[in-house]
């Protein structure tokens, strides 16, 4: 496998931790949904053995993620808990640890925050510099300048428009890992 020039081989190892973890996480999801019809046909016990397969090797995979502090966390909070719920799904999909809400939490270390602009406008100071010092990736839809002020405010890492692309939103994430 060629590598970029001028990489370094912690980029390159946690670009393909991360490659192995997203084909992983595909395979465990294609194999599920294999499980399930294989259930409603009366069969299943080659797909369940697979499937506990990929769930060790995931297991194992987290823990070396763990250890060297690859793995991305992923906090997606949105009034729409819907989309929050879709959102960490999508990247749960590609391999992120992703965790949905509608409200702010602590975070856990080294956990990205990705936050709707609007809840934002309605924390107290002390959130206000939580948030701040956890340089969010904000996504909204709202492009005024107003709001753009108040992203820059929060020294966000980045600024997305909803509707956002998960591969879009992936990249942020990767730019705000690589950050430290």
């Amino acid at each position: 496998m060629a590598s970029d020039i001028g990489s370094s081989p912690r980029a390159d190892l946690a670009d393909a931790l991360h490659r192995l973890r997203s084909t992983l996480a595909r395979l465990k999801a294609e194999l599920e949904l294999a499980l399930e019809l294989a259930e409603l046909d009366g069969g299943g016990p080659p797909i369940k053995r697979l499937l506990d397969d990929v769930r060790e090797a995931l297991t194992h995979l987290s823990a070396v993620e763990d250890a060297s502090h690859l793995r991305a966390s992923v906090l997606v909070v949105d009034d729409d808990v819907r989309l929050a719920e879709i959102t960490a799904r999508g990247l749960r999909r590609l391999g992120f640890d992703a965790d949905a809400s509608s409200s702010l939490r602590s975070l856990r270390d080294r956990e990205v925050l990705v936050v709707d602009l609007s809840l934002l406008e309605a924390l107290d100071a002390a959130a206000h510099q939580d948030v701040r010092a956890s340089r969010p990736i904000v996504v909204t839809g709202a492009t005024d300048q107003r709001s753009r002020a108040l992203a820059a405010g929060l020294d966000a890492s980045d600024y997305l428009v909803k509707p956002i692309e998960l591969e879009e939103l992936a990249a942020a994430i990767n730019r705000r890992m690589s950050e430290g």
